[in-house]
């Protein structure tokens, strides 16, 4: 059987590694890596236990050169490079640990990971600010819509960043990994498919979000981008927020705080959300009720949004897909998540074994739905 295009892909294994308590002999072995940076243990201990969730055959059923790799990291060698600074200035280069040097190289978390699992089909890192990973999962989907591969290990991975650098007051430290095969592969081999994922991602300019525009041009790009991701706009949505405090975040913010989609309410129950430490930021009330209503296939009438403080770097995006699809089967949710700088996605999950097809994930222009997207002029794709 002809395995299905990315359209068609789902997600069969999560993984995921928190800093706190992690031992690299409990979650690795005892040899071979001991003298990893940290960033390198923690992607492939969560792409191990990916792996394991997935079960056997995940990447076996094809060969080397039909498995890919795609990850996303904004500060996975900072902390080296620091290391390597003192170590040149004090004594030397040559004093360089000649097993940590190679990582000097952002490069070389992916290509651990491939080696790590034979993966020959592709090796892609991604290091743009804060979205990353969900470009890790965007440009794998696409790699395997484009016949470069059959099989995708894809995620994030972080160390916490020195002090002293910019965003340390935010740390993120950990990994996250998915394994994506295609559905009819999954049900081939018995594997339960957990969900569907699709990634669109654009470039919003800081001087336009901090115009006095800034939030409908927010809303208009987050609209076109959900619509290429198959959303329909009256179908409830629940929304996962990762943003900071920038020109670029408060636009997106506003933008979501001024959507009354339908079926959702006007009040706060459609706008508001606790933080991941279970505070309001400012301008967001705090939503502590269920939605009211429930349509008659037992969807939530009302949405949700909830606003997450965004860390240093790649991870909290990745690891909100990931906990995504453990919701409800057929409830979509949207990850979005935007940078400073002005690099914005939006990740459209629906998890469950057998995804609505109208609710979007899949359904999308081209069968991916994962590629850059352009809007009116006023924005241009990074990609």
């Amino acid at each position: 059987m002809t395995d299905d295009p990315a359209g068609g892909l789902v997600v069969t294994g999560i993984g995921t590694v928190s800093a706190d308590g992690f031992d690299f002999r409990t979650a690795l072995g005892r040899r071979g890596y001991k003298y990893l940076p940290a960033a390198a243990q923690y992607l492939l201990a969560a792409a191990k236990g990916a792996l394991a969730q997935a079960g056997p055959g995940a990447l076996e059923a094809v060969g080397p050169e039909e498995r890919g790799a795609a990850v996303g990291t904004n500060s996975a060698a900072v902390a080296l490079h620091h290391t390597m600074d003192r170590t040149i200035t004090a004594t030397g280069a040559e004093d360089l640990s000649p097993a940590l040097a190679p990582y000097f190289s952002v490069n070389l978390f992916g290509s651990r990971l491939a080696t790590e699992h034979d993966l020959k089909g592709f090796n892609l890192t991604f290091t743009s600010p804060r979205v990353a990973g969900l470009e890790a999962l965007q440009a794998g989907r696409r790699a395997i819509a484009t016949g470069r591969a059959r099989r995708l290990l894809a995620g994030a991975t972080e160390e916490a960043l020195p002090e002293g650098e910019p965003g340390a007051d935010r740390p993120e430290s950990g990994a996250v990994a998915l394994v994506l095969e295609p559905a009819s592969a999954a049900r081939n081999r018995g594997a339960a498919a957990l969900g569907r994922v699709a990634v669109r991602s654009f470039f919003l300019p800081p001087r336009v979000a901090a115009s006095a525009d800034g939030a409908g041009q927010a809303a208009a790009l987050l609209r076109d981008a959900l619509a290429a991701l198959g959303h329909r706009a009256d179908r409830p949505l629940t929304v996962t927020a990762v943003l900071d405090g920038s020109p670029v975040g408060e636009a997106v913010a506003a933008a979501l705080a001024g959507w009354a989609p339908t079926g959702w309410a006007p009040d706060d129950r459609a706008v508001a959300g606790q933080t991941l430490n279970d505070r309001a930021p400012d301008g967001w009330a705090p939503n502590d009720r269920a939605p009211d209503e429930w349509a008659p296939d037992g969807r939530p009438v009302a949405g949700w949004l909830e606003r997450v403080p965004a860390g240093a770097g790649a991870l909290e995006p990745v690891a909100r897909v990931a906990a995504a699809l453990a919701a409800p089967a057929g409830h979509p949710h949207a990850v979005i998540t935007a940078a400073a700088e002005g690099n914005t996605a939006v990740c459209l999950v629906t998890p469950g074994p057998d995804p609505d097809p109208g609710s979007g994930a899949d359904a999308t222009s081209g069968g991916t739905g994962d590629g850059p997207e352009r809007s009116g002029g006023t924005e241009a794709s990074s990609r």
